[in-house]
Parts: C-alpha cells; structure tokens; sequence
C-alpha cells in the first residue's frame, strides 16, 4: 500500500512539472534559470500540505471516534448504540457459528431501510442446500429445501444471535449482570468488551465484542459456569452502507407467501407448578399435548427470561416412560426424572443442576374452584 502511495506521489508530481517545462522551453533563453527550484519548491511545499491535510482529517476521525468511545460509560450505553444501530442502519455482515461438537456453520446477514421507510432483513444459511429467512416489515417469510415456503407475523428473525441482545437488552438487567470489561482487538478492530453474568449464577454466561468505530457485534461467546466455550459467534466481515443492498430491490413482497394463521389454543388450569425458577425467569406459554409416540397426554409449560427458554413436561407417574435421564447435548440440557406422583422432563439451554432444580421442586395444585 505505501509502494502505491508513492508511486501515485511521483506521478503527481510528474504531471505538475512536465507541462512547465515544456512551456520554459518554448520562451526566451533569457528567462532566469532560478524559475525551475522555485517551482519545484512550491510543488513540494504543496505535496506537504496535501499530506498534512489528509492526516489531520484522519486524526480528526480518530479522535470523533475516540470522543464516543469515551462517551459511553456503561455497558447498557454500548448495547444501547448496538440496537440503534441494528434497525436503523444498512449494513450487510458475514459470521460464522461454532458449536463444541459441531461443524461450523456460516450465515450471511442483511437489513436495510427502503426509502419509503419499510424496513428489510435477510439470513441466509451459505453452507448446503440452504435455508434462508426474508423479512420485510413484520412479516418473515422462510424458505427452505424440500419445504412449501411460508410466512409468519414477526417482528424479528429468529437466528443464531439472541433477539433480545440486538433489539431490547434493557429486558435482560433483572435475570443478568451486564459488566464493561474493557477495550480489546477482534478481528485487527478495536472493540469494547461486555460480559453477562446470571445473577444467581444458574444460567451460562456470555461474553460479547462490540466494534468502537461502528458500534457492531464482532463476536459472541457462550460460556458454561466454570467459564469454558460452549459456543461462538464470530464475525467474518461486515459494512455499514449509505444504501440499503440491491438485493433487497429484487424482492417482490407481493409474491412472498401469504402468513399463516397460528391457532391458538385454549388455555386450562393445569394440576401442577413450579416452585423454583431462576431469577428473573416467568412462564410465556403452556399447553396440554399429545406425545407423537405413544399417543399419551402431558401438561407443557415455557419459561423464559428473554435469552433462554425452559420448557418443562409433566405426565401422571402411571404413564412414565423408562427411568430418570440426564443428557447434555452440546449447549441443551434433557432431564427426566420422577418427582412424586409425576415424571418431570426439562428441556433447556441451562446447567444440568439448574434443571435439577426446577424438576424436583413441582408439585401438585387443587384446582377444585377452576
């Protein structure tokens, strides 16, 4: 790059004193031959100022961004400029995916604002077949190998970064602590460091890098209780754009798919409850289902705390199928046990002793007054 510069310097240079002397040559001998330095001298003196120039523009923009940087003091500010950025900009950015266990899987991401204000996103899965998720507003359409395309109403897509990082994090400060570790280098960038920390210590733990300069997520750890990586998300490459992509102006929103109706279902008292849940974690959804298998019926209740989702399935001890199980399948934990008159089953991405303990603190509720 600096041979380049140079280069570009001398043909610069080239090109201011050709023409002089051609044109010295077509006038009187007499002229004073100390015409020539004098303008060589003016010519260097330029070059100079030009150099100086363009380095103070870029020392000004280090210091605007360095202004910023020290701007922000919180680790909430920092998430916060995460989230401004994130639907109101263009940008279009490559990461990969590492599971322990797993092959690494690359995605590439884009959003856009459309000049009539509709907002656009896409992901895309680049490895295989694909699968790919297009939202324009608040309906995503997905696509997929050997699938009937379909729509869903959504605010957001539902990928491998957590929603709530990206568009609420606020949500997050009553199940976590957010903790500004400092500034470190990703990818050859400066970055600022944030890690968050369950506050019973009952959930993983994450640890985040965000660009300085752009304010965009660089990396993404997931951390088990003794702090070792469970999984990561890295950023390859990214760019934020006056416009939006053109790809998205290839997109006919009239031919996406229809959305389709989610049935809802009724809602009724269920014979149990969880006395024991992570801080900050609340049930968002239950249901009575029948198991594909065996055609049994078991009561499903959703927790969530924003970031993870618990689901837990209780059965009548008579229907229990085989005995207690625990499983860890590279970041989700499967744990079936028989507490009581029940078989309990919890399914997560939380420690082994946390499902434990969510398991075995059911019990049973009289519904006489429903």
């Amino acid at each position: 790059m600096r041979c380049n510069q140079f280069v570009l310097l001398i043909t610069g240079a080239l090109s201011i004193f050709t023409p002089f002397c051609v044109h010295a040559q077509s006038r009187d001998s007499s002229l004073p031959t100390s015409l020539e330095p004098n303008s060589q001298a003016k010519s260097a003196t330029e070059s100079a100022t030009e150099r100086e120039t363009k380095a103070d523009t870029v020392k000004q923009t280090e210091q605007a961004v360095e202004r910023e940087t020290n701007a922000l003091q919180t680790p909430v500010q920092w998430l916060q400029r995460l989230q401004s950025l994130i639907s109101s900009a263009n940008y279009q950015v490559s990461f990969v995916q590492t599971t322990v266990g797993k092959e690494t899987v690359p995605y590439l991401w884009r959003h856009g604002v459309l000049d009539d204000g509709t907002e656009v996103e896409q992901l895309n899965l680049q490895n295989g077949p694909g699968r790919e998720l297009i939202r324009v507003d608040g309906i995503v359409s997905v696509f997929e190998p050997d699938t009937q395309p379909y729509s869903i109403r959504s605010r957001f897509i539902n990928g491998p970064i957590p929603n709530i990082l990206l568009h609420n994090p606020q949500k997050l400060l009553e199940s976590y602590e957010f903790v500004l570790v400092g500034r470190a280098r990703v990818a050859g960038r400066s970055a600022q460091q944030i890690r968050i920390v369950s506050r019973d210590n009952t959930r993983f733990g994450y640890q985040l890098w965000l660009d300085e300069e752009s304010g965009m997520l660089l990396k993404l750890n997931m951390l088990d209780l003794q702090g070792a990586l469970l999984e990561q998300i890295q950023i390859s490459a990214f760019s934020v754009m006056a416009s939006p992509s053109p790809y998205f102006g290839r997109i006919n929103p009239s031919s996406l798919p229809e959305p389709i109706m989610m049935a809802s279902s009724q809602s009724r008292a269920h014979g149990w409850e969880v006395n024991y849940l992570p801080v900050g974690m609340k049930e968002v959804k239950r249901d009575t289902r029948r198991l594909a298998l065996t055609g049994q019926v078991v009561e499903y209740k959703m927790y969530s705390d924003g970031l993870v989702d618990v689901s837990v399935y209780v059965q009548p001890i008579e229907d229990a199928l085989g005995g207690d199980i625990a499983l860890r399948n590279e970041v989700s934990t499967f744990l079936t046990l028989k507490a009581g008159k029940a078989q309990v089953t919890v399914l997560g991405e939380i420690p082994l002793q946390t499902a434990k303990a969510i398991a075995t603190s059911i019990s049973a509720v009289n519904n006489s007054n429903d």
